[in-house]
């Protein structure tokens, strides 16, 4: 494919409205997203190594996003793999988010939504290839889309600088072995993405726990706030609400459950505090996110058999009040 650039004689939104058309058509259906920007520029050059689509994108700030309208018109069967050359990246995918700088990949596959933000004027090299080439196991693909894979270490010193010498020379791509070339570029990526996968099992199933230990202390620390609920308990650990919610379902825990049944403890214990004795039921409940007496009543006598006002009396008779 030939190098395109956004023209220079046309507006910065009719450049933009190049740029949309261009990526839409050459790569796998996506919608380019405005951000504010006093002026857009954009070029991308590709080449085609058999198989394997070569592109190097260079952009000021903007966002992409491949939808389920999009993969229902075209269910194209590709991975992609984005490394980051300048300026960095946000990719979304599958409930994950990895923020690639320059010198990280990531791998995301185009059977599934992704978005793609970009906050600053950026460089990147994006491989596209069917996914069956790569040779990895779903489970453990899987396991690496929208994971950050730095190339630092372990293999990455040998894949780093062959794939920055392909986005160097993408313009004579076009030109080599492109059979053979395309397999070495997969076979490697692959290699690298196997290599991260066997050390990454361990540590993704102790980060789910240590992130669902820190989400419980968190609503724990927040329970007589009557606004704590699923988004902002999510937007404050940089997850979806669907992942939180699958995070907790995995302990058996319901958001709304599991802070109806601590609030409700809470009240409980206070109730039968005599030191409390002074605070009105209302109160109680006010004091652990329960601001409507009603609904503390009712949600009370459903959890233990009695009003929170028979709670008190049976702490006081227990007491020998």
């Amino acid at each position: 494919m030939p190098t395109m650039t956004t023209p220079s004689d046309e507006t910065s939104a009719g450049r933009f409205e190049f740029w949309r058309d261009m990526v839409g058509r050459s790569f796998v259906p996506l919608e380019a997203l405005p951000r504010e920007v006093p002026d857009f520029h954009a070029s991308l050059h590709t080449a085609q190594l058999g198989a394997v689509q070569v592109s190097v994108v260079a952009a000021d700030p903007h966002s992409i996003a491949h939808t389920r309208r999009h993969i229902a018109s075209d269910p194209a069967d590709f991975v992609k793999v984005s490394l980051q050359l300048a300026g960095q990246c946000l990719l979304t995918q599958a409930d994950r988010q990895a923020l690639l700088k320059p010198g990280e990949l990531a791998i995301y596959d185009t059977r599934y939504p992704y978005t793609l933000d970009f906050d600053q004027r950026y460089r990147t090299l994006v491989l596209m290839f069917p996914r069956v080439m790569l040779r990895l196991p779903e489970r453990d693909l899987s396991r690496m889309i929208a994971t950050t894979v730095s190339c630092s270490d372990g293999l990455g010193p040998v894949v780093h600088p062959f794939l920055r010498g392909l986005a160097g020379q993408v313009r004579q791509l076009d030109a080599l072995d492109a059979h053979r070339l395309a397999d070495s570029v997969v076979d490697l990526v692959g290699a690298m993405l196997a290599e991260r996968c066997g050390n990454h099992v361990a540590q993704q199933d102790d980060g789910r726990e240590l992130l669902a230990q820190r989400i419980l202390t968190y609503m724990e620390q927040r329970l007589s706030d009557p606004g704590l609920g699923p988004d902002r308990i999510a937007a404050a650990h940089h997850i979806s609400r669907r992942f939180l919610y699958k995070l907790l379902a995995e302990r058996g825990y319901t958001v709304s459950g599991w802070l109806r049944e601590r609030r409700l403890a809470e009240c409980l214990r206070d109730l039968a505090d005599p030191t409390l004795a002074h605070m009105s039921v209302a109160k109680v409940g006010g004091r652990w996110g329960f601001p409507d007496p009603a609904h503390f009543s009712h949600a009370f006598k459903t959890a233990y058999g009695m009003s929170p006002s028979e709670a008190r009396d049976a702490g006081r008779t227990a007491l020998g009040a």
